[in-house]
């Protein structure tokens, strides 16, 4: 890298309820900007309808409004941080976003919520991540896919999800055929913004990232692309139309999408003609920035959570059921990209402190503090509970967005800080199902990162994700991981670095701490786990016969056993 020529690189994280800019110096990683902005439309920028719990859209204005204010918002605190900063040295701009969370949009790629007659239509808006109203669709695509073993799920972990891309358009046919009838193509958010910000929104010309296509729209090179035509009209041969809207080919996150326009440019502070990355989903570039690699796992920890890792494309890798994907490139160039998950980590905590936590509770103003506090007091197996993390259904590795959550072994003398443990552990159970599925079929893990909020400030929770997994946890040293990832790519595809791998060496970094397991509590665990286990079987895979008696009796005992260790 000639740092004399370019010095940063910009990248931009959407997250569920706001968008991240981080400017960072390429020579050694350091941040030298961040700014935020939230999202202003609906219910902390999500658009909700009640009567449909499990609808969650987005406005795609909100999307660009808040590029040029974070940006703008990032580059302002870098010159008045370090004097030398000049935003002609920016090498490149980098995208990372949610996902599938895909935009309806008219046949110059503007979205249809632009238009006046769809301004207020929830289906003319981005169908967000967590929008789980296509579980039918997403059950039929399967089912289909099965009866005619044609292998499109092959690489998608072997079951459609309602969070992704032809489900959800699909379901929009079924709720609003006004809207399906008007788009001329659907548009990945992640797509979207490098497209925006460089002009070529033409939905056959722009950019399609494979990560999106990869992971969420059953794009597999070997077989030609997407899904035939014949597949989709044995399903709906309206869905037909769609593949001729499609770009022909796929690119990797470390190419070019483009260049900002001079439009774009005005209203960021930035240089006309900066190199735009092509976009990825935020896990993807996340990882990167938290230093993935084969045998590392990095975990991000938000809302939801996403395990991603990597495996040489040489390996002998199987095809593993219930995980998002393994594609090619989706991750870094020359690797597989491994994608697996969790659709409610932060958000089953948050649920509880806003819907259950008692009022003592909430009186400090920082109610998951106080009751982490308190939670961190119990021994493992004290409550004499388990939970199942379904709260938002299952994304990983049951591929049920229909399942719900549950706390088994509740007693009038059950406590709020007991369930919010028992909450956190469920979670924990639930990613190591997930680590345990990996392993299974070859990927063998040595190392796990985490990153994100919660691993910034809950070292709680850290401590029962070792303790439960059994494995030591490194913290990524950015509290911003996936706009660094973003960052790192954007300057990749600038020229900056010569690939991924170099540009990860000169920027990552991680925390002195490490959590390690605690031999006593992992030993309880290993007991609670497996009673998570006869539980996560027996509710989520159909036709299982277990014997769910003993269960409650095994909890008490558990929990007498660990209480007697206070006596």
């Amino acid at each position: 890298m000639n740092v004399n020529e370019k010095k940063y690189a910009i990248g931009v994280d959407y997250g569920t309820n706001s968008v991240r800019a981080l400017i960072v110096d390429l020579a050694d990683g350091r941040e030298l900007g961040t700014s935020v902005a939230n999202y202003p439309s609906g219910d902390l920028g999500i658009i909700l309808d009640f009567a449909q719990p499990t609808l969650a859209r987005q406005s795609p204005r909100d999307y660009i409004d808040c590029f040029m204010t974070a940006v703008r918002g990032a580059v302002e605190q870098a010159k008045s941080v370090d004097s030398s900063f000049d935003p002609k040295d920016v090498a490149g701009i980098g995208i990372d976003t949610t996902g599938s969370t895909p935009i309806p949009v008219d046949s110059d790629g503007v979205p249809l919520a632009f238009q006046e007659k769809f301004k207020d239509v929830p289906a003319a808006n981005a169908w967000l991540w967590k929008d789980h109203t296509s579980i039918e669709e997403a059950e039929s695509i399967t089912r289909r896919v099965r009866e005619l073993g044609n292998g499109y799920l092959d690489k998608c972990g072997g079951i459609y999800s309602s969070e992704w891309y032809w489900a959800k358009i699909w379901h929009c046919l079924r709720e609003n055929p006004e809207v399906f009838d008007a788009a001329y193509s659907w548009v990945e958010l992640a797509d979207f913004i490098p497209a925006y910000i460089t002009g070529n929104m033409k939905p056959e010309t722009l950019a399609r990232g494979i990560c999106p296509a990869g992971h969420k729209a059953m794009w597999d090179a070997d077989r030609g692309g997407l899904p035939s035509a014949e597949f989709w009209e044995s399903l709906e041969p309206k869905l037909v139309k769609y593949l001729d809207h499609y770009a022909k080919e796929t690119k990797r996150a470390d190419q070019l999408a483009g260049f900002l326009t001079v439009e774009v440019a005005a209203k960021t502070g930035l240089a006309e003609g900066t190199p735009v990355a092509v976009g990825a989903f935020d896990c993807h570039m996340g990882a990167v920035g938290a230093g993935v690699s084969p045998g590392t796992l990095v975990r991000i920890v938000g809302t939801s959570a996403c395990d991603i890792t990597t495996l040489p494309l040489d390996a002998n890798l199987q095809a593993i059921p219930g995980l998002c994907g393994i594609v090619p490139g989706s991750v870094v160039p020359g690797a597989y990209g491994i994608e697996a998950g969790q659709s409610a980590v932060g958000d089953i905590y948050r649920w509880f402190e806003r819907s259950l936590a008692p009022a003592r509770y909430t009186v400090g103003g920082n109610t998951l503090y106080e009751l982490e506090q308190d939670a961190a007091k119990l021994l493992p197996g004290e409550s004499g509970l388990v939970a199942l993390d379904w709260n938002n259904g299952n994304r990983c590795i049951l591929v049920d967005q229909a399942l719900t959550g549950a706390i088994i072994g509740t007693t009038l003398s059950t406590s709020a800080a007991e369930i919010y443990r028992a909450l956190i552990e469920g979670t924990a159970y639930g990613a190591r199902a997930i680590i345990e599925r990996m392993e299974e079929y070859g990927v063998k893990i040595n190392e796990i990162v985490i990153c994100g909020g919660i691993a910034e400030k809950s070292p709680t929770i850290m401590q029962i994700f070792a303790n439960v997994w059994n494995r030591p946890l490194k913290i990524s040293r950015s509290s911003q991981t996936c706009a660094l990832g973003a960052s790192l790519f954007g300057a990749v595809a600038g020229g900056a670095f010569a690939n991924v791998e170099e540009a990860q060496r000169r920027t990552v970094a991680y925390k002195s701490t490490t959590y390690q397991p605690q031999s006593d509590a992992a030993a309880v665990y290993e007991k609670l786990y497996a009673v998570y286990k006869t539980l996560h079987d027996a509710f989520g895979v159909q036709g299982t016969q277990v014997d769910l008696y003993p269960i409650m009796k095994e909890l008490v005992a558990i929990r007498d056993s660990v209480r007697g260790t206070r006596r």
